[in-house]
């Protein structure tokens, strides 16, 4: 049973030592997901799935105690994901990483932490699937979903300019708002894709997860700084 989730969006910039001298321009950010986070603690979840994008060799589920690094980022910073457990052969992707940081940042000790990487190409319907099965065991089960949101609102960002990219935002920002699963479940793979919208098949995982849990929603925070959305939400 999912009993509570947060969303929160992946840039390494979150990790302040990526970020170096830029990093208080995301203090907001980080803030809404600390909060975001609380709420997750206070459902007393029995486990956390922390769930993001991951590229070819990523998707697949992560054991507590698997290890992300952002060395590829120019920084020698480690994270692990939970507090304990058994070494993974394969490194975490780079979300759930920003994930594990997010966790080690607020000392989160609620419950144990696992993770699952999904493929950027996957279709809604098994994103929906996914979900489902995330929480078809017994026990209380809340999400940490990481994804961002367009990376095209502006001239300087990652993917240029695209008309399409604030509607698209402000769409998938008023469904995590409100827990409106169909419209979650319904965003456009193709135009995401275009948009280079890494959070829409976490989104959409989140949306298969939450059916018939009856959870509210609430935006914490809403923004593109750098030309990409970042979009904080938590349902409970």
């Amino acid at each position: 049973m999912l009993v509570a989730a947060a969303v929160c969006p992946c840039p390494p910039l979150l990790v302040p030592a990526v970020a170096s001298g830029a990093a208080p321009e995301l203090d907001a950010v980080r803030a809404a997901c600390a909060d975001a986070l609380g709420v997750l603690a206070a459902a007393r979840p029995d486990r956390l799935v922390v769930v993001g994008p991951a590229g070819r060799d990523g998707p697949g589920p992560y054991p507590q105690g698997a290890v992300g690094s952002f060395r590829g980022f120019g920084v020698d910073v480690e994270t692990v994901l939970g507090v304990s457990g058994g070494r993974c052969e394969r490194p975490l992707p780079t979300s759930l990483a920003v994930g594990a940081w997010l966790l080690e940042h607020v000392r989160w000790s609620a419950a144990p932490v696992t993770g699952l990487g999904v493929a950027g190409e996957i279709p809604a319907d098994q994103c929906v699937r996914a979900g489902q099965e995330l929480v078809g065991r017994p026990g209380r089960v809340a999400l940490l979903v990481m994804g961002d949101a367009s990376a095209c609102r502006s001239l300087k960002a990652p993917g240029y300019l695209d008309e399409r990219a604030a509607g698209f935002d402000a769409r998938a920002a008023r469904a995590l708002e409100t827990a409106d699963l169909e419209s979650l479940e319904s965003l456009d793979v193709g135009l995401a894709a275009e948009l280079k919208v890494a959070g829409r098949a976490p989104w959409q995982v989140l949306a298969g997860a939450a059916r018939g849990a009856d959870l509210g929603g609430a935006l914490l925070y809403e923004d593109a700084p750098y030309g990409v959305g970042y979009l904080v939400a938590a349902w409970s």
